[in-house]
């Protein structure tokens, strides 16, 4: 959501308010999920979503009350119930959590939304705690704020020390891939822990087939790209227009020059076993925290022990993703590549890559309510 911080700290500097309204916590099926954001301008305007439907509408004209005649911070929560799936057409049936937050111009939020702004744009990682729930017996504020840097140091407070130090420790494992949390402490305070970080970014050693299909679909779902090949032919940016950078060099040393860190995911896909060698030791010593080999198990096999061999640990060779990809029974360039990207987003999002399908006694569950009905209808007639 940068572009939301972003557009803050532009309205900010022009002396103009806004208000930031974000999904803080769901349960459920919903239709966007925690870190979704929505701005409101004065002029009545917006950058971002919520979701839409009539729940972004409700929200959409609580900023602009709020805009109008002031306040402070809310959290609402709205239960998407039969209601207003007939209103909206929604079909989910979960609970969406929302801090609606006024902001006006206040040096501490512009330091906030710059230092975020500037971690996506490659500086040092950062989150933020805002205050959903505040602890019985503590008169604290709904929407307080810390800012937790990467190197430990803060900015603001949630109003509690215990709080703060929660925060603070929480922070250091969300902040590698950008994720969030809602944190519901041992002594009944809640909060909504967000860490900012630079977008994923793909790094692909090999410009081959399987690469060039790759590509594409990790740039629909916003990822920066990074191609290295020694071979010109296959490294350059008519090949791959979605990259943000083609690197002709050898694998190892191409590596080198890219800017890794947690957020970044490699997948190995050379020419051939000696390339995939060194290039996946290099790797293995970066801070990537997902790193792939494309190819059989055989060739995995031979590789793993030649890493062993050179004094890799068992545990970093544990983490390598090898063969890449799930098992999705994919056999093509095209299909090996959604392969791959699907178990990238399931590493990313800490999904499981299982399936999703209703279960049986779901579907009994169906089955049962519909014959009972037809059978009442029968009786009535």
């Amino acid at each position: 959501m940068k572009e939301v911080f972003h557009e803050a700290v532009t309205e900010l500097d022009r002396g103009h308010p806004v208000v930031v309204a974000t999904v803080v916590h769901t349960k459920g099926s919903t239709p966007q999920k925690p870190g979704a954001k929505l701005l409101v301008r004065d002029d009545g305007t917006g950058v971002g979503t919520l979701g839409g439907g009539c729940v972004e509408g409700d929200i959409w004209f609580a900023a602009k009350e709020l805009l109008a005649n002031g306040g402070g911070p809310q959290m609402r929560d709205y239960i998407l119930n039969e209601d207003l799936a007939a209103q909206d057409g929604l079909v989910c049936g979960g609970t969406m959590y929302f801090l609606i937050d006024p902001v006006r111009s206040t040096q501490e939020y512009l330091n906030l939304a710059d230092e975020v702004v500037r971690a996506y744009e490659g500086g040092m990682p950062v989150a933020v705690a805002n205050l959903m729930i505040p602890p019985p017996g503590l008169k604290l504020n709904v929407g307080n704020k810390l800012l937790i840097r990467e190197n430990g140091t803060t900015e603001g407070t949630l109003g509690d020390i215990q709080l703060d130090e929660d925060a603070v420790c929480r922070a250091r494992t969300l902040m590698a891939m950008g994720r969030n949390e809602y944190v519901i402490s041992e002594n009944g305070a809640e909060y909504f822990l967000e860490a900012y970080t630079t977008p994923p970014t793909l790094v692909i050693a090999g410009g081959g087939h399987v690469a060039k299909a790759l590509a594409p679909i990790a740039a629909s779902v916003g990822m920066r790209i990074f191609i290295i090949d020694d071979r010109s032919d296959f490294a350059n940016s008519e090949r791959f227009p979605e990259a943000e950078r083609v690197v002709v060099e050898e694998f190892s040393e191409g590596m080198r020059t890219l800017p890794i860190n947690e957020n970044t995911f490699i997948v190995i896909a050379t020419r051939g076993h000696r390339y995939d060698d060194s290039a996946l030791e290099t790797a293995a010593k970066t801070r990537a925290r997902y790193v792939a080999l494309l190819g059989s198990k055989r060739k995995t096999i031979l590789i793993a022990q030649a890493l062993l061999d050179r004094g890799m640990s068992a545990d970093r060779l544990r983490q390598i993703r090898a063969p890449a990809g799930l098992d999705i029974g994919g056999r093509t360039p095209e299909e090996i590549a959604i392969s791959i990207m699907a178990e990238i987003l399931m590493f990313r999002f800490g999904g499981t890559g299982g399936e999703m399908k209703l279960e049986q006694h779901q579907i009994d569950r169906i089955v049962g309510k519909i014959e009972t009905r037809q059978r009442a209808s029968v009786t009535d007639a």
